[in-house]
């Protein structure tokens, strides 16, 4: 039996056996190589070795204000954006942040405090999706919550402590389609989250 990361979970199946898990860096998170045998379709046995990247799982909301037909968004600076290819390396993204074993609704409520000021109730949950499975674990929790603009308490922009420098956006509903499509937005869970929004009336 192989010892498996902290979080981690892997099901008994007959046609996936994990040989070694190999812990590459603990650094800021961890970045693991996996040994594992998979049976092919065609009955065979084949090793494979990947490497799979656990910084924990996360959350993000979008948060909408339907009396003044606006989405509440959050504009930093993304070093792996800039590295590869975003000039400024600043992106425009939905509140957001890990869990750090708290309940996904729990955790983005916090997380949209901090970023936002915004204090709100219970979000809905629509999403439970893995953002990038070829290489890292992390499933991510979308909810979506109406705000009206007394629910702003707070400046938000984030804990100093952590690096963090974020500024708060309005965008109108009906700047949304032309921001995603002109690459003025270009976040996955962002996009995600407006597209969800403008396919089930939420802008309406």
């Amino acid at each position: 039996m192989v010892d498996l990361p902290k979080g981690w979970s892997i099901p008994d199946l007959a046609n996936i056996r994990i040989d070694d898990i190999e812990c590459l860096s603990d650094n800021w998170y961890h970045l693991y190589r996996v040994s594992f045998d998979l049976k092919r379709s065609d009955g065979s046995w084949q090793h494979q070795t990947r490497e799979a990247y656990e910084r924990g799982n996360g959350a993000g909301i979008l948060l909408y204000n339907r009396a003044d037909r606006t989405v509440i968004l959050t504009r930093q600076f993304r070093l792996p954006s800039f590295v590869n290819g975003n000039p400024d390396g600043m992106l425009i993204e939905v509140p957001a942040g890990l869990l750090d074993d708290r309940d996904p609704a729990a955790a983005v409520i916090a997380e949209v405090e901090e970023e936002t000021g915004y204090r709100i109730g219970k979000p809905q949950k629509v999403f439970d999706l893995f953002m990038s499975p070829g290489s890292v674990t992390e499933r991510l929790h979308l909810f979506v919550a109406e705000v009206r603009r007394d629910h702003r308490e707070g400046d938000g922009g984030g804990l100093h402590e952590e690096g963090e420098d974020i500024h708060v956006l309005e965008i109108a509903f009906d700047d949304i389609a032309s921001m995603i499509s002109d690459g003025r937005i270009r976040d996955a869970k962002t996009i995600i989250l407006l597209q969800h929004g403008l396919l089930t009336g939420l802008f309406e």
